[in-house]
């Protein structure tokens, strides 16, 4: 029987050798960036220039209801200020954050459609030259995965069809906590999807709960990765806590030295959870630049 580790180097070596490095290259190097999904009660003008002057490259907007970039609230006017307003302070718009699930009833799955067409729309508006990766988890519990899997893989091709009509990418992620989990889970929805239009968001957290190697997990899904999250985590899959970078175990000097041998381009990002934002006295800035700090430093060392 096939071990998960031997699956992992197989679908590593296939998906490289299929994949060659000059078709990888988005951009030249990996744009360090901070997602203000851990900036929730910051204005949105502070936040933008907090991350500039501490040194990020680039930003994700998250959407989900009650963040100030959920697309309802920016009008045409506000739309065209953020867009002078990322350029005057030279933050590139990596991605926008969106909160999905494909397990969901049918009324919830059309309104997801709504959003991930709302989202496109605003991709283009704010970036039109270099729309932002749209970005989700996929929601379901593991131990659904086998009953909901072909429903997941159908209802994928729906988002996938919105995603290539807005002129977007939209890249799924795998949750320790949803159905797709590990890096089988989601290379075989994708391959499901078969469509340009989606591709993986890897997040290593996820999968160090899971007792995978970053090694393993990141060479099979790198081919088909367009977006990077970075946090740390302890704990394992059935009790954990996410924690900022570098506060974990995570060698961050050998994860940036990894992607840069496999060649990835593009963005990494740091994700604060919920976990950690949630709690009483959390300063967004502060951990902003916490972040940058031992992250820039490991960049340095590769």
């Amino acid at each position: 029987m096939q071990t998960r580790r031997q699956f992992l180097q197989q679908t590593a070596t296939a998906a490289l050798a299929a994949f060659p490095l000059s078709s990888r290259a988005a951009s030249a190097g990996i744009s360090l960036g901070f997602s203000l999904y851990g900036m929730k009660t910051v204005p949105l003008d502070d936040a933008l220039r907090a991350c500039a002057e501490i040194g990020y490259r680039n930003v994700e907007f998250a959407l989900n209801p009650g963040f100030p970039t959920e697309p309802k609230l920016l009008s045409a006017d506000a739309r065209k200020n953020l867009r002078s307003r990322l350029a005057a302070l030279r933050l590139d718009l990596s991605s926008l954050m969106l909160n999905l699930s494909l397990t969901a009833d049918d009324t919830a799955h059309a309104k997801n459609l709504d959003a991930l067409k709302a989202a496109a729309q605003l991709a283009q508006d704010l970036a039109p030259q270099q729309p932002p990766i749209v970005e989700t988890v996929l929601g379901g519990k593991p131990a659904e995965w086998d009953k909901v899997k072909d429903r997941m893989a159908e209802r994928l091709q729906s988002w996938a069809a919105v995603a290539a009509a807005g002129k977007v990418t939209l890249a799924v992620k795998a949750h320790v906590g949803n159905a797709v989990n590990s890096p089988e889970r989601l290379l075989w929805l994708l391959e499901k999807a078969n469509s340009p239009a989606v591709k993986a968001a890897y997040d290593y957290s996820h999968f160090q709960l899971a007792g995978i190697p970053l090694a393993d997990s990141l060479k099979a899904l790198l081919p088909q990765t367009r977006f990077i999250h970075l946090k740390d985590a302890t704990g394992d899959a059935k009790k954990f806590q996410f924690l900022l970078p570098g506060e974990g175990e995570t060698d961050y000097a050998a994860y940036f030295k990894l992607l840069k041998q496999l060649d990835y381009n593009g963005p990494a990002v740091v994700e604060v959870s919920g976990q950690i934002f949630n709690k009483p006295g959390y300063d967004p800035i502060a951990t902003a630049k916490k972040c940058f700090t031992a992250l820039s430093a490991a960049m340095v060392r590769v």
